[in-house]
């Protein structure tokens, strides 16, 4: 190999370190200002859970769904057996209709009392008239005695017609009294009969409401995570049947030091990738962030050491992504999540947001 031969190769040689030194120092320094501006952990995709249970105690009748299986709000997942809630059922509506008669007589008696206070008083108007009456034979035939055309004992058979009339009077009174009494008494048997009807449409609906809540609905859009109770088995009140994962609440829980984690806040942007789908980039936000750190040394003297606390973020899902992709969302999927720790820094090129289509 010649001198100019031998000297282009080395000439060549040293520009392919330099472009090399050039790239890694380029690459260097684009990680240092990603790893400025961003901060990361690996965590798990989680969602909040919810446990189906029984309101009441008794036999699980039937399962409706299986363990893994998604399910809309107000689906119907499992019964129980509502068997003995029917007779109560039928106890309570006999209970109803036998007061609501009760209602009705105590009703009527008020009526025939009101009925007898009429005819009580008429029969004080006619007594008063024969009162009034006999009062005035009684004048008329008191000034005839005195001038002797009328004898004594007409003069005292008229005094005694008006005595009896009096009496007559004061009894057809004191029977208006006794039936107002006797309808004071009817209402007192109205009001009694109305808090007894009240009383049963009361167990009707208690009865009624525990019927209903015999039937376990989903109460959200989620997935069945697994089967706790069997079909036949007997469960107390508030056993659990199964329990499912509501995938309007879907998060990513992950952990960050003290320096990063002093740098964000609520609402920051946050990227997750999963393992699973790593060409995929899901959009989040922070949505908790720990105020005490979970990583704690004994004792905590050096900045290095401090450097170990380590603090609870939670990235939390868009729920308009989340319905729209609820049947492909899966729980307990590690991945990455990234934040955005200076919010002047754009995202790099492998975390611009990027979905399935």
């Amino acid at each position: 190999m010649n001198k100019p031969t031998k000297r282009r190769l080395l000439l060549l040689m040293g520009a392919l370190l330099l472009a090399a030194l050039v790239i890694f120092v380029w690459q260097r320094l684009a990680t240092d200002q990603e790893s400025a501006a961003f901060a990361s952990g690996n965590g798990r995709i989680e969602a909040v859970e919810i446990d189906i249970a029984a309101k009441s105690p008794g036999r699980l009748e039937e399962i409706l769904v299986r363990e893994g299986e998604f399910v809309t709000a107000g689906q119907v997942l499992a019964r129980m057996d509502t068997r003995s809630l029917q007779a109560q059922l039928s106890q309570a509506q006999a209970q109803l209709r036998q007061a609501e008669d009760a209602v009705t007589t105590a009703r009527s008696q008020s009526a025939q009392r009101q009925s007898e206070k009429a005819a009580a008083q008429a029969l004080v108007a006619q007594r008063q008239a024969e009162l009034n009456a006999a009062r005035t034979r009684e004048k008329r035939v008191a000034e005839l005695a005195g001038k002797g055309v009328a004898s004594q004992q007409e003069a005292d058979d008229a005094r005694t017609a008006v005595d009896s009339a009096a009496a007559a009077l004061s009894a057809s009174q004191a029977q208006v009294s006794a039936t107002d009494a006797a309808i004071a008494t009817a209402r007192t048997q109205i009001n009694a009969t109305q808090s007894a009807v009240e009383a049963a449409r009361a167990a009707v609906a208690r009865v009624q409401s525990d019927i209903d809540d015999a039937t376990l609905h989903a109460p959200r859009d989620g997935r069945v995570q697994y089967i706790v109770a069997r079909t036949g088995e007997v469960v107390g009140a508030g056993g659990r049947v199964l329990n499912m994962i509501d995938l309007s609440d879907v998060y990513m829980t992950f952990f960050l030091p003290t320096r990063a984690a002093g740098r964000i806040a609520i609402g920051s942007e946050a990227r997750i990738v999963l393992d699973a789908a790593p060409q995929y980039v899901i959009p989040a936000q922070v949505s908790f962030l720990a105020d005490v750190a979970q990583f704690t040394p004994k004792t905590v003297e050096t900045e290095s050491e401090r450097e170990k606390l380590m603090f609870r973020v939670r990235a939390q899902l868009p729920q308009e992504l989340l319905k729209k992709y609820i049947v492909h969302v899966k729980t307990g999927l590690p991945g990455m999540a990234y934040v955005r720790v200076d919010p002047a820094a754009p995202w790099p090129a492998r975390l611009q947001q990027n979905l399935v289509q």
